[in-house]
């Protein structure tokens, strides 16, 4: 396999999801709540990202800006979203618990994306094993919950 470093990349940014959700967590009781942890976790993601554009010199123009549609600003929203539902939600029902059914919903989602090829992402229709993949998962989040 040629991209193997992007499989390992992606492999690598799902395992820090339940770190990330567990350390926002641990932020939010040193905070007033779990907004506050979840804007503090953004802002230095924010910090981290405008260094990188800068030394990069990657800043967009004005017009670039512009010329984006309304739900090209929507990112930013579901990314503050998750973090906020991780570090609330995260702690309080565990970290496996929680990464399997943000795995859950992860899947679901894409399956819905490639099969309308949504977001940019190439068509690629539902299919019998995709759907008993899901399934699979469901059945997952029930053993887990069993405990």
């Amino acid at each position: 396999m040629s991209n193997w470093w992007l499989l390992a990349m992606a492999l690598v940014a799902g395992a820090m999801l339940p770190l990330q959700a567990g350390i926002n967590g641990q932020l939010a009781r040193h905070v007033p709540n779990t907004l506050t942890a979840a804007l503090i976790s953004f802002l230095v993601g924010s910090a981290a990202l405008l260094a990188l554009v800068l030394l990069n010199r990657g800043v967009p123009s004005m017009a670039a800006l512009r010329e984006l549609n309304w739900w090209h600003w929507s990112g930013g929203l579901l990314g503050a979203f998750f973090i906020a539902v991780a570090a609330f939600a995260g702690p309080r029902i565990g970290a496996l618990l929680f990464m399997v059914l943000v795995l859950a919903g992860q899947l679901g989602m894409a399956v819905l994306l490639d099969h309308n090829g949504w977001a940019g992402f190439r068509e690629a229709p539902i299919t019998a094993g995709k759907i008993a993949g899901l399934v699979l998962i469901v059945g997952g989040i029930w053993m887990i919950r069993r405990g």
